[in-house]
């Protein structure tokens, strides 16, 4: 079974709250981002990886790789996976991913999306998203930073 002790949602995945706040709080020492395009991509991995904390280890996973091998995973390896959406985590949950719980940390206001939570903005896909991992038993959060409080989650239905 891996070691998961956070999955986030963050449309920039590895910044400098993931770096320096999440972390450390969560003792993460891999950071996994899970996204198909960023997996090709190895100008946006340079950027995250100079945006890494210095004492943990980056991947840049597509969804598909990341169902197929995160269960040989170490278990001293304490991962973070970031996800730049709500869908990619279904993905993950629905291909043998044991994500049990989700922080919902940046997702941008874009068109047809509306503003719910101080960082999140949603469209009819997320909230249905957010509804099917809720039915598959995934625990959601919405909390930017690890020291404010977590937002009523019934902003995310509304």
């Amino acid at each position: 079974m891996p070691n998961i002790v956070l999955t986030r949602i963050d449309n920039r995945l590895i910044h400098g709250q993931v770096a320096t706040q999440w972390c450390g709080v969560v003792g993460a020492n891999l950071l996994l981002v899970a996204n198909d395009k960023v997996a090709g991509d190895e100008f946006r991995q340079g950027l995250m990886n100079m945006a890494a904390p210095a004492y943990a280890q980056t991947r840049f996973f597509t969804i598909e790789k990341t169902c197929a091998i995160i269960d040989k995973a170490s278990p001293a390896q304490k991962i973070a996976i970031i996800c730049e959406t709500p869908q990619d985590v279904l993905r993950l949950v629905e291909g043998g991913v044991p994500i049990k719980k989700v922080n919902i940390g940046n997702m941008h206001m874009a068109d047809g999306k509306r503003q719910v939570a101080t960082s999140v903005a949603v469209d009819d896909d997320d909230v249905a998203t957010f509804k099917k991992l809720q039915e598959l038993g995934v625990e959601l959060e919405i909390k930017r930073v690890p020291d404010t409080p977590t937002e009523n989650l019934e902003k995310l239905f509304r």
